[in-house]
């Protein structure tokens, strides 16, 4: 399934999230990419489909969510290397600088993975969200310093720009060494 546009809707509650889920999918032609819960507590629910479907899918289910919606969006033209990412299944065969950005929603990391995908020539690496992390999420990505650097500012912005739950932290790693490249590709 080659995805275009990608929508997601965040929320406080797993009985609201089904609710959510399934009223999505009824709403507008979109395909359910992702419905589950997430730590503490969350619902994800990513839907694709063409920009208006989704557009009006994700409104519909914020609309539904009302006070339980966390965080949202709506990407148009996803790229690429953010649904590997996400499902664990980017290939990485070496690291040079590294990135991170830390945020307190997955949808925040998503988007900002996205944006730093686009800006830079970067290759992500993981995009980790909410299990084990207490409903936090992060990014890591690779490349060239300046790349990397430019991709984290990146991405960093578009989440502060966007209004999603704010960016925790950010590095950029110029250098790490073998033993840390070892545990992140292991």
């Amino acid at each position: 399934m080659k995805l275009r546009t990608i929508g997601c809707v965040e929320l406080n509650s797993i009985s609201t999230g089904m609710h959510v889920a399934d009223e999505m999918v009824k709403a507008a032609e979109v395909q359910l990419v992702l419905a589950r819960p997430t730590c503490p507590g969350r619902y994800l629910v990513i839907v694709t489909g063409d920009t208006g479907a989704v557009k009006s899918s994700v409104g519909h289910g914020r609309a539904i969510g009302g006070d339980m919606v966390v965080d949202w969006f709506v990407i148009p033209s996803v790229h690429e290397s953010v649904i590997p990412a996400m499902n664990g299944t980017a290939l990485c065969p070496r690291i040079n600088a590294l990135g991170c950005i830390e945020t307190c929603t997955t949808a925040g990391c998503i988007l900002a993975a996205d944006a730093a995908a686009k800006s830079g020539q970067v290759h992500l690496i993981e995009l980790r969200f909410a299990a084990g992390l207490g409903g936090k999420a992060f990014v890591t990505m690779t490349g060239e310093v300046s790349s990397v650097q430019a991709s984290v500012d990146a991405g960093v912005s578009t989440v502060e720009g966007e209004g999603a739950g704010p960016v925790l932290s950010h590095i950029v790693i110029p250098s790490p060494s073998e033993e840390f490249k070892a545990q992140l590709l292991g």
